[in-house]
């Protein structure tokens, strides 16, 4: 009987921990989270159709604030077809100052860009001299080796020329220093001395 009662109770021990495994895993199937995959796609959808939105309003924004600034700037258009010739001709010398006027200050914010590029330049030179980093070429890639291969080509070179010739012991390809004068048409060296 003993063994029947441990028996039963590793068994009822075994049934109780499968149950609580099962238990644990079902909860967590069932919970899945709370991004499911239908909640994700309807957050995308309202994502793209807020940024949108903000899309819209930021061109309608921008196309306002634009034609706001071409009337400040060209003006409130004139009623040609009315106007005396008088009037037209008035009204073409103040269209030409405003365009002489545009034009002097054009040029001068431009001129205005050019001096604060150059300021600009010369503090960055400052800033970089003061922290002592500067701003160096591009090099060009030398061979530090290039004189050292240089010299030893031509020692090689040397040494090979020395070992390809063929000394001469023969007389026959000797020639005397009397021949050699004599060869030449003049007479033998000891008789010119």
């Amino acid at each position: 009987m003993g063994d029947d009662e441990k028996q039963a109770e590793i068994d009822r021990k075994k049934a109780e921990v499968r149950a609580r495994l099962e238990a644990q895993a079902a909860g967590k199937k069932a919970k899945k989270g709370f991004m499911t995959p239908e909640r994700k796609k309807k957050l995308r959808l309202l994502l793209r159709k807020k940024a949108a939105e903000e899309l819209k309003k930021e061109q309608e924004r921008k196309a306002a604030e634009r034609r706001k600034v071409i009337d400040e700037r060209c003006g409130q258009p004139k009623d040609l077809d009315s106007a005396s010739e008088e009037q037209l001709r008035q009204i073409c010398k103040e269209y030409h100052d405003r365009a002489g006027k545009i034009e002097n200050l054009k040029y001068d914010l431009e001129h205005e860009v050019v001096i604060k590029d150059y300021e600009i330049n010369e503090l960055n030179i400052a800033v970089n001299d003061l922290r002592g980093k500067f701003i160096k070429p591009t090099l060009k890639k030398v061979s530090k080796y290039e004189n050292k291969f240089a010299k030893l080509q031509k020692k090689a070179a040397e040494f090979n020329f020395r070992n390809q010739l063929k000394t001469v012991k023969k007389k026959e390809f000797t020639m005397d220093e009397e021949e050699a004068a004599a060869g030449e048409g003049g007479e033998p060296v000891e008789a010119a001395a």
